[in-house]
């Protein structure tokens, strides 16, 4: 699976390095945001940092490689997740949304992510969480 140019895909590996080493330490801080997925081989839980927004029932992120990602593999898997927001865990159901615009999304989404979404991402994908409480 390639994303077409040799540029997205150095963009991809270093921004896929760079995550391996600061996401253990981020998914243990409290108050960081993580999507929990089932990995779709292993069975386990799979937790990853995120930046996103709750919305009443639904919580929105922006996936920086798309289809790519390993949490979006998981989903096409597994769509039932948890997202940990403030420090509380909430179970819900994850939708790949190819049709809503990422970039529109992440305007509405907290900055600091967004930015990173933008400068590293590369095929761009919006995923909803119907959260169940």
């Amino acid at each position: 699976m390639t994303s077409g140019t040799p540029h997205a895909e150095r963009k991809y590996r270093s921004a896929t390095a760079f995550q391996r080493r600061i996401n253990p330490v981020l998914r243990r801080l409290p108050l960081q945001t993580v999507l929990e997925t089932t990995g779709r081989v292993s069975g386990l839980p799979r937790r990853t940092p995120v930046g996103g927004r709750r919305v009443g029932n639904s919580f929105w992120l922006v996936s920086e490689f798309g289809e790519r990602s390993q949490y979006v593999r998981n989903i096409k898997a597994e769509p039932r997740v948890r997202v940990r927001v403030r420090g509380r865990w909430h179970t819900g159901t994850a939708r790949l949304l190819p049709d809503d615009d990422p970039v529109a999304r992440l305007r509405t989404l907290p900055r600091f992510n967004s930015a990173a979404v933008r400068t590293f991402g590369a095929g761009l994908l919006t995923v909803r969480v119907d959260l169940d409480d």
